[in-house]
């Protein structure tokens, strides 16, 4: 019942900035968490950067300082501006989100963590 539709991924030369957005739809009650995973080839997913409603945030090291997450909590919808890309960032980016289904009774709602389908992101020269 919910999807998550991830834009702005591409290619870009290392010192580059790319915006990422990734936008909710669907019987969405509320949203808590939002955020953004990256798996680079041959590598395991690891977390790049996460949002709570409320504001709060954390980033994996290799990216602080240099990619910032925010949100339109109106819209349903988290960004990843990431900002002098380096190579090593080149990854599928997937956005992810921690949701409340609406239900018509409080007794029946269901949170749900789906996942988008992932941006490509190449950084390279």
């Amino acid at each position: 019942q919910v999807q998550l539709v991830e834009s702005g991924g591409g290619l870009v030369q290392p010192g580059g900035s790319l915006r990422l957005s990734c936008a909710a739809s669907g019987s969405i009650f509320s949203i808590n968490g939002m955020g953004w995973h990256r798996q680079a080839p041959g590598k395991q997913r690891e977390l790049v950067a996460t949002s709570t409603r409320a504001g709060s945030t954390v980033y994996a090291d290799s990216v602080k300082g240099r990619f910032t997450i925010s949100r339109d909590n109106a819209k349903n919808t988290v960004y990843l501006q990431m900002n002098n890309l380096k190579p090593e960032d080149t990854a599928v980016y997937y956005c992810t989100a921690d949701v409340t289904l609406f239900s018509t009774s409080a007794m029946s709602r269901r949170v749900t963590s789906p996942w988008g389908q992932g941006t490509q992101v190449t950084v390279s020269s």
